[in-house]
């Protein structure tokens, strides 16, 4: 029996409904025939990204979400593209990803957990090749693997700073003792290849030149080399399928894949943005933490390879960040404080300058809330006046789709007035890694790069080898400009301390990860977690 709602919702987003995999009343998947019939975009791509964020958000999924219903109240169709969320975040810092106030996406409880099963998937096959591994050096060794030249980590959906650092297979005749570390699941290669794949002969191409060790003669084995394949795809298959909801007012949004943007690129799968483009003549996507990471990677690792062309760039900030990248103590950020924020205004113009650098129209949006002040309201008209930007306010957790309709108006503006230029900010095929990774510092973070001893050696091994041409991801603090999470605003003279880097040969990219990065992280001191007791 068809249910009524999915399949309205999928009628909106332009799906037939019978090419919806049911999974509850408001959540659906859609079938692998349709996405493989649907390959010509015609659609304008809108990227939303923010400011240096704070510990409130700045509100860029609360953004998106308004903007696509303030475009709805303006019968100007749009179709959304987000991440998944991860249930790490949700019970950590951050909490729920899915909007709040009247801009959320439904059923939110069920999307923020477990939702269809994806990132459980990627857990289960990531762990399934470590598992393998293991095992194949216990049952004689058969591959000659080096237990100290493991490359492959084990994943978790979880903060658990324990497990960071380890020793596995201890306590008798079960294994060799060996090293190991986990990460993350939305930090995980295997993550950046659901995402970055155009389809899933690709997918399955990239899961097999995954790189998991090295042998005593130093030889780099691969997934395929486990003979894993089909058991990989046997966990994955459904994960490759975006899956459909509904906003709060009954627009269609695509969520599939959820990575990092401090460690992984941050966007959502090729695989949805490609769908959505051929069914829709506006898409808005998102790109995690502030532009110097989410936009960044977007601009030079996600466009390049879905060959897509980013018509327009929303930066989103908030008065309260402004006055926080000011010098204003958190506890105090609800004082009136217009100096504070025209110092604070430094950092979003760092941005604004930044995002300009790729040749794409720049509108600026200020999630605007009750407690706002007008002379802090009148620093910031005047700044943006000044440089000519276009820019809007947001109120779309008080009022949802109508308090974004001015936003939307600016947005079908500049689109109507305004050719993008997109172009990368770097050419890997024309470079080494050490200069692509200075260009992003220099034009980017506008910081030097100092780089230790092992990432010196481990870049100049990839020097004029097939993997030089791979993209830069790096891997970096999202709360400062610089690797000093503790340096707010914009700060000058700095320099960035690349301690290692790593080879992804898979999601074909090299991750240099900076100072302080790590990429399993922990739980505060008092996690989301614990303050759900009191909600």
């Amino acid at each position: 029996m068809r249910n009524l709602f999915i399949d309205s919702l999928a009628e909106k987003a332009g799906i037939p409904p019978e090419e919806i995999i049911p999974y509850t009343d408001k959540i659906g998947k859609i079938s692998p025939s349709f996405i493989a019939s649907h390959k010509e975009r015609k659609g304008k791509l809108v990227l939303v990204t923010a400011m240096t964020p704070t510990k409130f958000g700045e509100g860029k999924t609360l953004t998106s979400i308004s903007l696509a219903e303030g475009l709805g109240r303006l019968n100007e169709p749009a179709l959304l593209c987000l991440r998944e969320p991860a249930i790490g975040p949700v019970f950590g810092v951050k909490g729920g990803a899915t909007g709040s106030g009247k801009a959320t996406i439904e059923p939110s409880d069920k999307i923020n957990l477990h939702f269809t099963g994806d990132i459980h998937a990627l857990t289960s096959a990531n762990n399934l090749i470590s598992a393998v591994i293991d095992n194949s050096i216990f049952q004689g060794n058969p591959l000659n693997i080096d237990p100290n030249q493991v490359l492959w980590h084990r994943a978790l959906d979880m903060n658990d700073r324990a497990l960071r650092k380890m020793t596995i297979a201890e306590g008798g005749k079960i294994g060799t003792p060996r090293n190991e570390e986990f990460v993350i699941t939305v930090a995980s290669e295997l993550m950046a290849i659901l995402c970055l794949a155009i389809d899933r002969d690709d997918f399955i191409s990239r899961l097999e030149n995954i790189a998991v060790a090295k042998t005593y003669e130093g030889k780099t084995l691969h997934v395929k080399d486990l003979s894993i394949t089909k058991a990989l795809m046997s966990l994955l298959e459904d994960a490759l399928l975006p899956n459909l909801v509904a906003t709060q007012e009954g627009n269609p949004v695509l969520i599939h894949g959820g990575p990092f943007a401090n460690i992984a690129h941050g966007a959502n799968s090729l695989i949805a943005t490609n769908l959505a483009l051929s069914l829709s003549p506006l898409v808005i996507t998102e790109a995690g933490f502030g532009a110097d990471l989410g936009a960044e990677k977007f601009m030079d690792i996600v466009a390049p390879i879905g060959n897509l062309h980013p018509d327009a760039v929303i930066l989103v900030g908030t008065i309260k960040a402004l006055k926080l990248h000011g010098g204003v103590p958190y506890e105090r950020l609800k004082e009136e404080n217009p100096n504070a924020l025209k110092i604070g205004l430094a950092n979003i113009a760092r941005h604004y300058e930044n995002l300009q650098k790729y040749g794409v129209p720049v509108i600026i949006s200020l999630n605007h809330f009750d407690d706002d002040y007008d002379s802090e309201r009148k620093e910031f008209e005047k700044w943006a006046k000044n440089i000519q930007a276009p820019y809007a306010y947001m109120e779309g957790y008080q009022k949802g789709g109508e308090g974004a309709v001015s936003l939307a108006k600016v947005l079908l503006n500049t689109l109507k007035n305004n050719t993008s230029c997109y172009h990368p900010l770097y050419s890997p095929q024309k470079a080494n890694p050490f200069s692509n990774i200075e260009i992003i510092a220099k034009e980017i973070y506008r910081t030097e790069v100092e780089y230790s001893p092992l990432a010196k050696e481990k870049l100049n091994g990839l020097v004029g080898s097939k993997f030089a041409s791979y993209p830069i991801c790096m891997a970096k603090t999202p709360n400062s400009f610089t690797d000093d999470p503790k340096k707010l605003n914009a700060p000058d003279g700095e320099s960035i301390y690349v301690r290692d880097v790593r080879l992804y040969e898979g999601a074909r990219l090299i991750v240099p990860l900076l100072k302080g990065i790590v990429t399993m992280p922990g739980l505060p001191k008092v996690p989301a977690a614990v303050k759900m007791e009191d909600e």
